[in-house]
């Protein structure tokens, strides 16, 4: 019998596996996929709060050298002109990262296997074991699945933990509820491109549509276009039309690049709503998207992934070990969850609109162009190094 069994080995359980076996608990990790494994939806993003966790589980190295760009800069382009500034620090680490999934969630993986988790990789899981119903469901207490094979397997545990995404079997099977639920107000669709000059990720913001530029692994960048959500509605009938027309109307010079690059992938593309699921109940829990979920805008959910894993591996580990009744010690977690994740929910559910600009965000673009401690400081918002209500208190002070 384990401790926990994670179920979902990307960026939250490769995480919290690590973290609960570098404690000293028997971890079981499963995931459908094998690793090196690449995961398509993804912004990439490990802004500077994640890369500083990354150093404190001495992880950063790793990612540091395998192939991507520090990125330490970047760019606000609003049509007539362009703003770059140098992104703020967070806990002495001024480079953020956007690493490729087929590399971050290969150093997570093996990171929680040298901890001591046990993996099991290419499983499905079928169902969850389960005992009577405790008055809030039924208890949990293990796994059954099969492998790519077609072996059944089983396992038992005090805590299944769903780290399976923003789709998640386990939140699904356990009836997790669901609140704050809002819909997708955006739709993005992406691909990878080689032979691109620029290295600094760069934001494009425009009425009702943008564009996203970030360097990546191989010397690739990652260009989305974002629509409104009737309009990526309508794109889907034109992907690759719609996609250079709206580049080469929003960024013409990045079309240009486009024109003379080359694109190295498919399209990728999806909207996400923004929720919260209850991440708790009768032996399981939920980590990463499988408990927490917004428009991807912000890029969050990395960071947000290793952040919710810290939390959810303290709180395991106090009542596993029985510090706290484990009940307890998971609703704490959820409270902490909840309270570090609202004001950025907030902030990037007014941010996935796309609408244009007010006179005061007109105002603070301009006041950019020569102030780079303002500039520093904007772009903090999205890095999760100052906070929304830091950021814009003061401006609605003076106006």
């Amino acid at each position: 019998m384990y401790d926990v069994i994670v179920v979902g080995a990307r960026c939250a359980g490769a995480t919290t596996a690590m973290l609960l076996a570098r404690r000293g608990h028997r971890v079981l990790l499963v995931d459908r996929s094998t690793f090196p494994s690449d995961l398509r939806l993804s912004t990439h993003l490990v802004w500077q709060p994640g890369i500083a966790a990354l150093e404190r589980w001495g992880l950063r190295d790793e990612v540091a050298a395998s192939g991507c760009p520090a990125l330490t800069t970047a760019a606000l382009d609003v049509g007539p002109f362009t703003v770059t500034g140098s992104m703020p620090a967070a806990d002495g680490i001024r480079e953020a990262y956007a690493p490729r999934r087929v590399v971050l969630d290969a150093i997570l993986v093996a990171a929680a296997v040298a901890a001591g988790a046990e993996l099991w990789e290419g499983c499905t899981v079928d169902e969850l074991l389960t005992d009577d119903d405790t008055g809030a469901g039924p208890r949990v207490h293990g796994i059954r699945g099969h492998l790519r094979g077609g072996r059944t397997v089983s396992a038992t545990a005090t805590i299944v933990v769903g780290a399976d995404g923003m789709r998640s079997p386990v939140a699904a099977t356990v009836g997790a509820p669901t609140y704050l639920e809002r819909p997708a107000r955006q739709g993005t669709y992406f691909t990878y491109w080689s032979g691109l000059p620029g290295r600094v990720p760069t934001l494009y913001p425009r009425a009702y549509r943008s564009v996203v530029t970030t360097p990546t692994n191989d010397d690739l960048t990652m260009v989305a276009v974002n629509w409104v959500i009737d309009d990526y509605r309508s794109v889907r009938r034109d992907i690759e039309g719609e996609y250079h027309r709206a580049v080469a109307e929003i960024a013409p010079e990045l079309a240009e690049q486009l024109r003379a690059g080359r694109r190295e992938d498919r399209w990728i593309g999806a909207a996400v709503p923004s929720r919260f699921r209850r991440p708790f109940g009768p032996g399981w829990a939920l980590v990463g998207d499988a408990g927490y979920v917004k428009d991807p805008c912000t890029a969050q959910g990395i960071t947000d992934a290793f952040h919710h894993a810290e939390l959810l591996t303290e709180a395991l580990d106090d009542g596993l070990r029985g510090r706290r009744p484990v009940d307890d010690a998971l609703a704490d977690y959820e409270r902490r969850r909840n309270a570090a994740a609202m004001p950025m929910y907030e902030f990037t559910y007014a941010t996935s609109a796309l609408e244009p600009p007010t006179p005061q965000e007109a105002e603070l673009f301009g006041a950019m162009r020569d102030d780079p401690a303002l500039t520093e400081r904007f772009l903090g918002l999205f890095a999760g190094t100052v906070s929304p209500q830091d950021f814009f208190a003061p401006l609605d002070a003076a106006a």
